[in-house]
């Protein structure tokens, strides 16, 4: 039987191709993932290695130390730590330390040569800015100098080869740059390398002399962290011990280079898992759809070859034996299969870095890393899963009774009933639409609430596809009248049979119909949710700009009567915000100059005006005054700041306001609204600054004037001044690229899908050669035969993108429930431009799909084809 499944696998290479191309595919996904997981956390532990080399303690500010947004803070708010020049003598005074390197951390905004900021959206750690530290020879081992020399005096500074290239930077230009106040210019004088994984990763490194750095980011003599290197064969765990009894009882403490690699090697390992876990989903996704094609394989090839499995049974082979030759042929196909898709997989894995490091993910550089793990995986998946889409196939085949079938010769094999499986697909898909409809009814994302809707999903999903056969016939026989109102005897043909055998034409729509499933449900939801997010950025916005600072400290509050004074500007309303508790309701209020707003906000007052605001004088939304009791003319006495009544310096900030309006609530003004002056003293950053300034421009004077904001604040990287569309996408932005990222994970699946049908187009065009050879005998001619089998094709993509399509959008809407507690503006909204797209998609792969099986059936020899047997 052995030697059976072995020819069989020969014998019928053609046939098991597209089976082999989708194990190859979901094999090859799988491998790749893991073997990308594996090269990304090994590329950062070696990034971190290389940054811990020669550490043996490391000296840190402590967890516990009072923090401020730059680190701990002295009396007076500077920032400080009591790491400073004293303990780092004492520190390298001790026996085995060979050296002592004390670093200086903050972050640096910079502007391109072209005066645009360079890295204001980057994270805060990927804005890399410290001291350079020369050694006996003038330079710092730490940064290899590629260009020029170290910054040496307050006017200097270097920058890492990347960003001086990105930026258009060359030795002696002015860099501007700004830290967490007004631009600043220093003279690049040197061009340096570096593996620290925040600048490999697509981050900056800049370079200041360690005075430089003190005055910039902490306080004279003082430092963030000390470095510590040791003679060879020193007791790390011990000099550890001594450093600590160096250091003061609060505020630093000490760590060995082995434990600080062993800190960042677990904290790599759980970032990269969640990433590949992320990856292996879509990749399971993808392997779930080839069982489709593989079970449908099999059982059109033993439906072939139930003969040959008859006459083996009528000499002797026993059921256990047929299926053990099915199975051992499903083996061989899987592991070969497999084979092809690990090294498939390693072209995936090296596409992966640069794919998503183009959509942010900015991930370091490394060499390929190939573990046994991902080698046996990959193996097994592939053959588990081959073998297990097989299994009711063999079991088919052990059932061919031996007499029955060659005494049936050249009769249609007979039609199964639908019933227990129509019975099964109803009980799934009726439970998977209750529990949907009853996520509709949730309001909050819980984790729980998640898992049901999770729950629900899956159940439809697989009630949809039990229940294929049993819609495919209504929905393809509306679908047929279609094609044979235009395409006449070809069109009907192609409906009669897509509808012959219900089962393998819903196997085959099912898989696309998964893959177009989730693509729904993920458009439908991505643009609800960016559509609600758009409104909430621009509800009520009638302003053309919105300057704000990507420095937490805001903007000074002279910057809005500079921005004012600029020609063709209407109106600058500075914005602040601050918190507030009144009769026990917490809620935000933004402190702003009424008149100026009124220009910028279009606000929908339903009491009041908002003249009537000014010190001591609020508006409240309707949303806030139902919610506290509020009515015009109430006086209330809120605690600003905290729920506590401090402002962040500590201090009590306790109010008497006056509430004179009532305004539709808008994400413009918050809860509430007041004047700058009543705000300013507890915003949130404790600094007296603002959040944003809207500005309004005079009529036909918009274009042009961000250049001229900029320079009327100093021209400061760190500012941001964005127009509608900016805003926008600043908000949404992120929805757009995840969305793309998970399109082109889902595409495999659709890839996968594709090859099924062209697999089941091809395999049906076998077993109908002799009615082909009939067809061609009573006049179809060539183009007929080629439009029957494109028109079939045709005819099961779109069944698969109707259900796919339908289940997406239901899935869609039942889940957008849950954004509602944190996305009040969410409603579900269909882009019909993008579904239609999905059917023109269907429509495509349905034509692309037929073009093979449509030619090798017009090449039929019509005589050979109906003596076939």
């Amino acid at each position: 039987m052995l030697r059976t499944a072995l020819r069989n696998v020969l014998a019928h290479k053609a046939r098991l191709i597209m089976t082999a191309l989708a194990v190859l595919l979901g094999v090859a996904f799988v491998s790749g993932t893991l073997v990308f997981g594996d090269t990304t956390a090994s590329a950062f532990r070696n990034a971190a290695t290389q940054s811990l080399k020669d550490v043996a303690v490391s000296v840190q500010t402590s967890d516990q130390a009072e923090m401020s947004d730059d680190g701990p803070v002295t009396s007076d708010g500077s920032p400080d730590t009591v790491l400073d020049t004293a303990l780092a003598n004492k520190i390298r005074a001790l026996p085995g330390v060979t050296s002592v390197r004390p670093t200086v951390n903050g972050e640096a905004t910079l502007a391109g040569k072209d005066g645009r900021p360079l890295n204001a959206d980057d994270n805060t750690w990927q804005k890399l800015a410290t001291n350079y530290l020369p050694g006996k020879d003038g330079k710092d081992s730490h940064y290899p100098l590629k260009e020029g020399r170290g910054p040496a005096n307050g006017g200097e500074l270097a920058l890492d080869a990347k960003t001086a290239k990105k930026a258009g930077y060359r030795i002696g230009d002015t860099v501007r740059f700004a830290t967490d106040g007004p631009a600043l210019t220093k003279k690049l004088v040197g061009i340096v390398a570096t593996d620290d994984p925040r600048v490999t990763a697509g981050g900056t490194l800049t370079l200041f002399d360690t005075t430089t750095a003190q005055k910039l980011f902490l306080t004279p003599g003082h430092f963030h962290q000390i470095a510590v290197a040791a003679e060879p064969g020193t007791d790390e765990h011990a000099l550890t011990a001594q450093v600590q009894a160096l250091l003061p009882a609060d505020g630093a403490h000490a760590i060995s280079g082995a434990d600080l690699a062993a800190q960042q090697s677990r904290q790599i390992a759980e970032d990269t898992t969640r990433l590949t876990k992320t990856l292996l989903v879509f990749a399971g996704i993808a392997l779930f759809v080839g069982v489709f094609i593989i079970a449908n394989t099999f059982t059109m090839l033993i439906a072939q070859r139930s003969r040959e499995i008859a006459l083996m049974r009528a000499v002797g082979a026993s059921r256990r034996q047929v299926v053990r030759s099915v199975l051992a042929e499903a083996a061989l196909v899987g592991l070969a299969a497999s084979a092809a898709g690990f090294a498939l997989g390693l072209g995936i894995a090296t596409a992966l870095h640069p794919l998503l490091n183009v959509g942010g993910a900015e991930l370091p550089d490394g060499p390929l890393v190939i573990s046994s793990t991902a080698v046996l995986a990959s193996l097994v998946v592939g053959v588990v899963v081959t073998v297990l889409a097989a299994w009711l196939p063999s079991r088919k085949a052990a059932k061919i009774a031996p007499v029955a079938v060659l005494s049936s010769a050249g009769l249609a094999p007979p039609t199964r009933s639908l019933v227990v499986r129509n019975v099964l697909g109803t009980l799934l898909t009726g439970l998977g639409l209750l529990i949907v409809l009853y996520v509709s009814t949730l309001k909050t994302s819980m984790e729980s609430n998640l898992l049901i809707a999770m729950l629900g999903s899956a159940l439809t999903l697989c009630g949809m596809i039990v229940l294929a056969p049993l819609l495919s016939r209504p929905l393809i026989t509306v679908a047929g009248k279609v094609t044979t109102r235009f395409f006449g005897v070809s069109g009907k043909l192609a409906k009669d049979n897509a509808l012959r055998n219900p089962r393998r034409t819903a196997a085959t729509a099912s898989s696309l119909m998964i893959g177009l499933t989730l693509i729904t449900g993920l458009t439908v939801g991505g643009y609800s949710t960016q559509q609600a997010m758009d409104e909430a950025a621009t509800q009520g916005l009638a302003a053309d700009y919105k300057v704000t600072n990507s420095s937490a400290r805001g903007l000074d509050t002279t910057a809005a009567d500079k921005i004012a004074k600029l020609p063709g500007v209407a109106a600058a309303a500075p914005v602040a915000s601050t918190t507030f508790d009144t009769q026990g309701v917490f809620a935000s209020m933004t402190g702003t100059d009424p008149k100026a707003f009124g220009k910028a906000v279009d606000l929908n007052f339903q009491a009041g005006s908002l003249r009537d605001v000014g010190p001591g004088k609020i508006a409240v939304s309707d949303a806030f005054a139902q919610q506290a009791g509020l009515h015009v003319g109430d006086t209330i006495h809120p605690d600003m700041g905290t729920s506590q009544g401090t402002t962040p310096q500590g201090k009590a900030n306790k109010k008497t306001l006056t509430v004179v309006g009532v305004y539709a609530k808008t994400f413009a003004a918050y809860d509430a609204l007041g004047t700058v002056a009543d705000v300013l003293p507890a915003t949130a950053t404790g600094t007296g600054t603002l959040d944003n300034i809207l500005v309004k421009a005079e009529p036909g004077k918009a274009a042009g004037l961000e250049p001229k904001i900029r320079q009327t604040l100093g021209s400061s990287p760190l500012l941001k001044v964005q127009n509608h569309e900016q805003i926008i996408e600043a908000g949404s932005g992120s929805i757009t690229l995840v969305l793309n990222m998970m399109y082109g994970l889902l595409a495999m699946a659709v890839i996968i899908a594709v090859l099924g049908i062209i697999n089941t187009l091809a395999m049906s065009v076998f077993e109908r050669t002799r009615e082909i050879g009939m067809l061609r005998a009573i006049g179809l001619d060539r183009s007929g035969i080629k439009q029957m089998v494109r028109l079939e094709s045709v005819v099961i993509s779109l069944f698969g993108a109707v259900l796919g399509i339908g289940t997406g959008i239901l899935l869609a809407w039942a889940g957008g429930s849950l954004l509602t507690s944190a996305m009040p503006m969410y409603e579900t909204a269909l882009p019909w431009d993008k579904l239609g797209l999905c059917l023109a998609l269907a429509l495509l792969i349905g034509v692309l799909a037929a073009i093979w099986p449509a030619r090798r059936a017009a090449r039929l020899n019509m005589l050979q084809a109906i003596q076939a047997d």
